[in-house]
């Protein structure tokens, strides 16, 4: 795999699953992750409400984010980073890309299948008793 970030040893060793971080404005986070899921770049985003505190232009800030926790496979990371900084209203957006380095072989095969569109891609369920 080639990789911009600097993750191409890890992702070559340790998994093709990665979580992308993002944060961004409470009234911008939910469009953003629907256009991703729609887009078939992430099978799932889920967003927290965050607060942030750090350094912009000379100045510690403090703002209420949402944090995008994006799910998906490291193929999709250059497309999803461009999507992100596209529509993203901040000048400089994070964007942090985690190796998932293991969990739910169904979970995981869930994420394929979202990400090709399969029909069997309705989301992992909940076992009946």
């Amino acid at each position: 795999m080639n990789c911009d970030y600097g993750c191409d040893y890890v992702c070559d060793h340790l998994s093709d699953y990665v979580v992308v971080l993002s944060t961004a404005p409470p009234d911008h986070s939910g469009r953003l992750a629907r256009l991703i899921v729609e887009e078939r770049l992430a099978a799932c985003v889920n967003i927290s409400q965050v607060r942030s505190t750090f350094w912009w232009e000379g100045e510690v800030n403090q703002e209420a984010e949402d944090l995008l926790i994006i799910k998906t496979k490291h193929e999709k990371v250059e497309e999803i980073s461009k999507r992100i900084k596209d529509v993203h209203p901040y000048d400089l957006p994070e964007i942090i890309i985690l190796p998932i380095i293991g969990g739910d072989d169904r979970y995981l095969a869930w994420i394929s299948e979202a990400l090709r569109g399969s029909s069997g891609a309705d989301g992992p369920k909940a076992e009946d008793p």
